[in-house]
């Protein structure tokens, strides 16, 4: 269907342009608040492009392009890319494999910035047919301190002020063509976990003369695999996973200190609040029960992901008559992965879609986060042309 749209057709001519910026890249990944190159790289694109630009969190850019139609009211959209990479090697042996031993964008990354540079490049060169602002956020470390929370600090959702955000992530497991959204929650909010149990270290042949720690961590992890079987309803999203535990200086001495450290993941602010109450109050009971002591302390990580109904129902909408309908999901429960595009919904109503990148008829199936990822490239001009749209959409107060 969108083969034969003529937008799309217009956009299919810089797809060899796409698939080389992605490709460059690609090839040269960085870590997160490593981004240097990366920054640089699409600085110069958008000098290229004429469009002004500004730097944030360090390595991170925000665009900021202005449509040549004057009205009333003009609205501003931002439109969000990650750019960091992860610490993979990459396994694939391709023209445009990683050159960096170690790194790798395995999660999209590179996709996500090319769409970006590609829907402004686009809506440069049609300037003069739209009215409005698109600003362009091309985001630092989303894959570890959550960079997105240093830009809105930074006032990258002011001057202009944003009106509607959008945000993409490709996915292998849909199919170049298909996309998928959820109006509502789409993903969890994170809190790191933290227990750290006293005891009373004693000789182990005399333990009755102290407070074994290692005992009391064992229960306390027990008790929270059974407190989110037994008080947790099965219908609510929530996982608690304690993920290292630390503890004892040698064998024959009993242990008087654990660490023990996980993360907690929730799609609901109520339940969110509720599961912290509840394994403080057990870890504090099991612990005073066996003469320790214990402390539990939360780190607060990203908020949950919350697409706004209406604008999640225009992506829809618009994806049904770029795409067809019958490649537009709706996803059937939120994912308890985080997504620090958050952030950037808690200043704006916005939204969130995956886009599909897979095609298993050229056998790229891979999962995000591993080694053997790749995309089907001919995903990027169908992510500029659905971004492209959709903005213009909201710019035109469709949405």
């Amino acid at each position: 269907m969108y083969l034969e749209n003529p937008s799309f057709l217009k956009i299919k001519d810089l797809e060899p342009w796409l698939i080389e910026t992605r490709r460059k890249i690609h090839i040269n990944p960085e870590l997160s608040e490593r981004e240097q190159e990366t920054q640089a790289f699409i600085e110069a694109l958008l000098d290229e492009m004429g469009i002004a630009h500004k730097r944030y969190a360090d390595t991170g850019v925000v665009a900021v392009l202005e449509g040549g139609v004057q009205s009333e009211n003009m609205r501003v959209v931002g439109i969000r890319a990650d750019i960091d990479a992860l610490p993979i090697n990459e396994r694939i042996l391709s023209p445009y494999r990683s050159e960096k031993p170690g790194v790798m964008h395995a999660c999209g990354h590179d996709a996500h910035t090319t769409i970006l540079l590609g829907t402004l490049k686009y809506l440069k060169e049609h300037q003069d047919s739209w009215s409005g602002t698109v600003k362009g956020f091309f985001q630092p470390a989303e894959e570890t301190i959550g960079g997105a929370q240093r830009m809105v600090a930074e006032g990258c959702m002011d001057s202009p002020k944003v009106d509607f955000v959008l945000g993409l992530h490709v996915m292998p497991y849909l199919e170049v063509g298909q996309i998928e959204t959820r109006e509502g929650k789409l993903n969890a909010a994170s809190d790191g976990l933290k227990i750290v149990v006293k005891g009373k270290s004693a000789h182990g042949a005399y333990p009755e003369k102290g407070v074994d720690a290692i005992n009391i961590s064992a229960q306390i992890q027990i008790a929270i695999a059974n407190l989110m079987s037994r008080q947790i309803s099965p219908l609510d999203q929530a996982v608690v996973s304690i993920n290292q535990i630390r503890g004892g200086v040698k064998d024959n001495i009993i242990c008087d200190e654990v660490i023990m450290s996980g993360m907690m993941r929730t799609s609901d602010e109520t339940l969110r609040g509720a599961l912290k109450d509840k394994i403080t109050r057990v870890a504090e009971g099991i612990a005073h029960s066996n003469d320790g002591e214990v402390a539990v302390s939360f780190s607060e990580g990203y908020p949950a992901l919350v697409n706004d109904v209406a604008v999640a129902r225009q992506i829809k909408k618009i994806a049904s008559q770029c795409l067809g309908e019958e490649n537009v999901f709706e996803k059937e429960a939120p994912s308890l992965g985080v997504e620090d595009f958050s952030f950037f919904l808690d200043r704006a109503p916005g939204a969130f879609y995956h886009l599909g990148c897979g095609n298993k008829e050229k056998n790229i199936t891979s999962s995000l986060h591993t080694d053997t990822f790749d995309i089907d490239e001919s995903c990027l001009a169908v992510g500029v042309f659905l971004q492209c749209e959709m903005s213009l959409s909201i710019l035109k107060k469709e949405a």
